[in-house]
């Protein structure tokens, strides 16, 4: 008896599969604008903020594959993934609605910092399963769609999050507090996007229902542990060795750092390579004992046998978010230089580049989101996901060009154009493409593993990039835009190795 289809979802059913990320993006988006004003406020200096704002890497290094497997392996009352949405919407929610209140407490940086791992922490709980979430929810053939419709609310969620302290200004809520603490404007930017997260995820947990194991069995999904023991066998079968490799690779990095005085943020991958390496040592001895059943081996069995479509989409997503890094942390400094003429925070040019940079992010998030329905399920059907990918990471590329070359302010929202399409396909392509082609029982754990490979670029350009720039381009940022081009057309060309692996039925199902 072959396998039935999944009902396909019509429009109210993907909005409400996908509705809870448009909240969880906006509690990221108030923490992306505003954790470093609310540190500084706090006294922080600026060579604390690296150290202050590691939590978020970090956390999402770590949560992010523990969620997965757990919510794989979940089933009650409230399904498979959606106690995880839950869980981490409430939780966010607290700590988004506490934070404006650290000035109140006795050692307010300290909570400060400590209510921020609180929030990254829950949002990567509540964001991970959302991803699986609708390669459960939906067939093959509106994979594109589902995480495009994903997309756009991430887009819109960003573009509320970022602009409601604006917003609030404009309505004359004071943007500063005077008695030099928190100003009310991030207080209730805060507080609103506290209701705003809760709220959305309650939408999404209340208006679906997820199909039980015995319903994802007889559409044709892999159900229960067998096929989780082909990793395991394969990491039995390891050398201490290759565990041995990983341990000295952090201690190079660490030599490195101090043969050359390499940025001090490197000990950080010294200390992730080293803990890697001691992990998997304990993962395959317990492996070599027959100890499957343990969450360890299989994380780190899963990650060391990706299937082959995932090793590939992995460079893709590594070189993809490198230059989403470059571009997050040195837009700034770029455009107050090299477009407004001035690098000195105090003065007005400096600070109207800085309000134009606001401008510029606020239109490739407001892009994103159009692009996310309007353009990309249409390129998926005519051209597949692959090439889809590889076109939206050139024109990004272009815009990143752009900002090399043009020096007027109004010209780079057009850069923005096509760097705003290519945010839209990174957050909703390689995903497209994996859940069409991953086991659906494994789904959890691989997207969480999936993140790694945006949280290692994040490392390396916070770490290695300042390295080089230091080296050969001292006092010169624009050259980081070179770099993120370079990235993204690296990105695009090795989109084109995918599309061997992609089965035919699948790339055509996308035509359909």
């Amino acid at each position: 008896m072959s396998a039935r289809e999944k009902p396909r979802q019509g429009f109210w059913g993907l909005w409400n599969i996908s509705f809870g990320f448009f909240g969880i993006q906006i509690g990221f988006a108030l923490q992306n604008s505003n954790m470093s004003r609310v540190f500084q406020t706090l006294g922080a200096s600026m060579d604390d903020l690296p150290a202050l704002w590691v939590a978020a890497p970090l956390t999402g290094l770590i949560v992010q594959p523990i969620i997965g497997y757990l919510s794989d392996k979940t089933w009650n009352r409230l399904g498979r993934r959606r106690p995880y949405f839950l869980t981490g919407a409430i939780f966010a929610a607290i700590s988004l609605f506490v934070m404006p209140l650290a000035p109140a407490v006795g050692a307010p940086l300290l909570f400060a910092a400590a209510m921020l791992w609180v929030l990254d922490a829950s949002l990567n709980v509540s964001m991970e399963p959302f991803r699986a979430f609708v390669g459960d929810m939906l067939r093959t053939d509106q994979h594109s769609a589902g995480y495009a419709v994903q997309t756009a609310f991430i887009g819109a969620g960003a573009v509320i999050g970022s602009i409601f302290p604006y917003f609030l200004d404009s309505m004359g809520v004071a943007n500063v507090s005077p008695d030099g603490g928190i100003p009310d404007t991030v207080k209730w930017s805060f507080w609103f996007g506290s209701a705003a997260l809760l709220v959305a995820v309650l939408w999404t947990v209340l208006t679906t229902k997820e199909y039980s194991p015995e319903e994802m069995a007889a559409f044709g999904h892999e159900q229960g542990d067998a096929i989780d023991q082909t990793p395991i066998r394969a990491l039995a079968a390891k050398s201490p060795l290759s565990s041995a490799a990983w341990i000295a690779a952090g201690l190079v990095v660490v030599l490195l750092v101090r043969e050359f005085d390499l940025e001090k943020e490197m000990y950080l991958l010294a200390g992730l390579l080293a803990t890697y390496g001691l992990l998997s040592l304990v993962a395959i001895n317990m492996a070599k004992q027959g100890k499957a059943a343990n969450m360890l081996s299989s994380i780190i069995g899963d990650f060391s046998g990706m299937p082959e479509i995932m090793k590939r989409l992995a460079l893709v997503q590594f070189f993809s978010w490198s230059a989403l890094f470059i571009m997050w942390i040195n837009t700034t400094p770029v455009v107050t230089q090299y477009v407004f003429g001035s690098n000195d925070t105090a003065s007005a040019a400096y600070n109207d580049g800085a309000n134009w940079v606001n401008v510029l992010f606020t239109v490739y998030n407001g892009v994103a989101a159009v692009a996310a329905l309007a353009l990309l399920p249409w390129l998926a059907r005519k051209l597949g996901p692959v090439l889809t990918h590889s076109i939206c990471l050139t024109l990004g590329a272009i815009g990143f060009l752009m900002f090399f070359i043009v020096r007027d302010a109004n010209t780079l929202l057009v850069a923005e154009i096509g760097i705003g399409i290519a945010w839209a396909s990174i957050l909703a392509m390689p995903y497209a493409i994996l859940a069409s082609n991953l086991p659906q029982a494994k789904l959890g754990i691989y997207m969480g593993l999936f993140n790694v490979f945006i949280v290692v670029p994040q490392l390396l350009v916070a770490t290695v990039m300042g390295s080089i720039m230091q080296a050969f381009f001292p006092g010169e940022p624009i050259w980081t835009m070179l770099f993120a081009a370079a990235s993204w057309l690296i990105a695009a060309a090795a989109m084109l190795r995918v599309a061997a692996l992609v089965p035919r039925p699948v790339a055509e199902a996308h035509h359909a």
